[in-house]
């Protein structure tokens, strides 16, 4: 891949070598970079550019998506979301453990945990 002549930008504190050619596009500059956590602001802003909405609606959007995923797993249901993924609840056994500090035996009980199974299509996207 060639790039026109190269420069440096600033990302939250850190300085990164880019193409002068990727400097104003920012979402380039994201692509660029291969960034690996994207966190719930960043999110927002991505929902609030793609679905033309204010930043507040699409925080209330995805707060709701949220809530809705939550309140339906503690009911003990799934969510399926073609394409995307299901959200399950797994159960987890009790067991025996122990403590890393002194080495005692610990009893760990049972627990629900949050499962997620990938869609087809996410799967697809990554490969």
């Amino acid at each position: 891949m060639a790039f026109g002549s190269i420069g440096w930008i600033r990302i939250r504190r850190v300085w990164f070598l880019v193409a002068q050619d990727l400097r104003p596009q920012r979402h380039s500059i994201h692509l660029f970079l291969e960034r690996h956590l994207v966190n719930k602001t960043e999110l927002i802003e991505h929902i609030a550019n793609n679905a033309d909405i204010s930043k507040a609606a699409a925080a209330r959007a995805l707060d709701s998506t949220i809530d809705a995923v939550k309140k339906t797993l503690k009911k003990g249901g799934t969510v399926s979301l073609v394409g995307f993924g299901t959200f399950a609840v797994g159960k987890r056994a009790a067991r025996t453990g122990r403590n890393p500090r002194t080495g005692a035996t610990i009893k760990i009980k049972a627990a629900k945990v949050p499962k997620f199974r990938p869609g087809k299509a996410l799967k697809d996207a990554l490969n």
